[in-house]
C-alpha cells in the first residue's frame, strides 16, 4: 500500500508521514499494524467530535437509507441542509441568519469574497500579513507569503495587506474597500490572538466606509476557543462569518453565513452568482448537523477553558517557551524548528500525534479532539515533556 501511496496519490511534500490507517475511535487513531496513536491534532482541527462519534455516524446511516445526491445546491429542498442551516442561524447574532452550504474551507471563503464583491460593488480586498485562508487561488491570493504564491501568479488583483493587531493600520480600509478578511485568531502564522480590541476596532472601522467585515472562522469556530464561535471572545461581530472544519464531524464541509439583505444578492444579476454540485451534500448536512447539535447540547464548550489549563499546566518544561491560542486552539513553541520537529517525529513513534503550522516553524500544533478525556490530554502532555527531557 505505502508503495502505491506514493506511486498513485498526488503529494502535498517530498515527506509525507505516511503511516498507514487501519481505523480509528475516540481520541485514537490505529494503524495497520494495531499500533494505537493518541491524537492531538484531529485531522487538523477538524474532528471535533474525536472518531467515529456515534452520534454522527448513526445520522450517516439513517440518511444513507434516504437519498444521497438529487440536486446540485439549493433548488431542492433536503431536510439536513436546511436544519443544519437553521441551527447555525439559531447560534448566531441577528442579521446573521443565510447560510450558504458548500464543499471545504477555501470554497467558502472564496464564496465570502465573491459576496462582499458583489454586494459592496467594490473590488478591493484587505486581508493580513501573515494570514492563512486556503489554498485555491482567490484564498490564496489573500496570503502574503510570497515564496508561496509566486509559483501560480498571477492571481487576483486589488489585494493588500496589513499587519494583524496594529490599530494604525486600519486607516488602510477606505471608501474602496469592498472587504476585510481575518482570522479570529491568526492559526497558520502561529494561534495569535487578537488584542486591545482591535477585532471590535476593525468592525467600527468597516462600518464607517461601508466595507464588509469577514471573520475566518474555520478553525477557531465550533466550540474550540471556549465559544461556539471565537468571535465571540472578542466584542465584535462579523458581516460575514466563514465556518468549516470541526463543523463537518469529520466530513468535508464549509459554510459562509450573512443576512438574507447581503446573501440574495448572489441569487440574481446574475442568477447562479455562486453554485456548487455538491454543496449541502445530504450525508455530510446530517453529520454536521448531528456535530453542531451534540457540541450546542453539551458541556463540551465550557470543557475546552478547563482542558486548556489541564494542558497548561501539565506542559511546562524549560524546552517549552510560550503557549499561544485559546481553549482547543493551542500552540507550544520551543527554542527552534529543529527542536519542534524532533518533539513531533518522535510523538508519533511513540503513539502521539502532533503537527507543525504553516508560519511559525517553533510551534507544536496541540488541537485535539474537543471530546479528549482529562486522562488522555495528561498522557499526551507526558509523552511530549518525556521526549523533551531526552533531548
Amino acid at each position: 500500500m505505502k508503495t502505491d501511496f506514493f506511486k498513485y496519490q498526488a503529494q502535498t511534500t517530498p515527506h509525507p508521514l505516511a503511516m498507514e490507517i487501519s481505523h480509528a475511535k475516540g481520541s485514537y487513531i490505529y494503524d495497520t499494524n494495531a499500533k494505537a496513536y493518541l491524537d492531538f491534532v484531529a485531522g487538523v482541527s477538524a474532528c471535533s467530535l474525536g472518531h467515529a462519534h456515534p452520534k454522527v455516524i448513526d445520522a450517516v446511516k439513517t440518511q444513507l437509507d434516504k437519498y444521497l445526491h438529487v440536486m446540485v445546491y439549493g433548488e431542492y429542498i433536503q431536510a439536513p441542509a436546511v436544519e443544519l442551516s437553521k441551527l447555525i442561524a439559531a447560534h448566531l447574532p441577528k442579521p446573521l441568519e443565510s447560510t450558504y452550504l458548500v464543499n471545504s474551507g477555501t470554497e467558502a471563503i472564496e464564496g465570502s469574497l465573491k459576496l462582499a464583491r458583489r454586494y459592496t460593488q467594490r473590488s478591493e480586498i484587505i486581508a493580513a500579513k501573515n494570514a492563512y485562508h486556503g489554498n485555491t487561488l482567490g484564498s490564496l491570493s489573500l496570503m502574503d507569503y510570497e515564496e508561496r504564491k509566486h509559483p501560480f501568479l498571477p492571481l487576483i488583483p486589488d489585494i493588500k495587506h496589513i499587519e494583524f493587531n496594529s490599530e494604525s493600520d486600519l486607516i488602510q480600509i477606505t471608501e474602496n474597500t469592498a472587504a476585510v478578511i481575518l482570522e479570529t485568531i491568526q492559526g497558520g502564522a502561529g494561534f495569535i490572538e487578537p488584542t486591545n480590541n482591535y477585532l471590535a476596532k476593525v468592525q467600527e472601522r468597516c462600518n464607517a466606509v461601508g466595507a464588509v467585515f469577514i471573520l475566518d472562522e474555520i478553525q477557531p469556530g465550533i466550540g474550540r476557543t471556549g465559544k461556539l464561535f471565537g468571535f465571540e471572545n472578542y466584542n465584535c461581530q462579523p458581516d460575514i462569518v466563514v465556518t468549516g472544519k470541526g463543523l463537518g464531524g469529520g466530513l468535508p464541509i464549509g459554510a459562509f453565513t450573512a443576512s438574507t439583505e447581503m446573501m440574495i444578492t448572489l441569487s440574481d444579476n446574475p442568477k447562479l452568482g455562486h453554485i456548487t454540485t455538491f454543496g449541502g451534500n445530504p450525508v455530510i448536512a446530517a453529520a454536521a448537523l448531528a456535530t453542531l447539535k451534540e457540541i450546542t447540547a453539551s458541556n463540551l464548550i465550557a470543557e475546552t477553558l478547563k482542558k486548556e489549563a489541564l494542558i497548561r499546566k501539565h506542559l511546562q518544561h524549560k524546552h517549552i517557551k510560550e503557549i499561544r491560542g485559546r481553549g482547543l486552539m493551542l500552540a507550544a513553541l520551543t527554542e527552534s524548528a529543529d527542536l519542534t520537529s524532533q518533539v513531533i517525529l518522535e510523538a508519533q513513534n511513540q503513539g502521539l500525534i502532533l503537527f507543525w503550522l504553516l508560519f511559525e516553524p517553533k510551534a507544536i500544533r496541540i488541537t485535539p479532539p474537543l471530546t479528549i478525556s482529562n486522562d488522555e490530554i495528561i498522557e499526551g502532555c507526558r509523552i511530549i515533556t518525556s521526549i523533551l527531557d531526552n533531548i
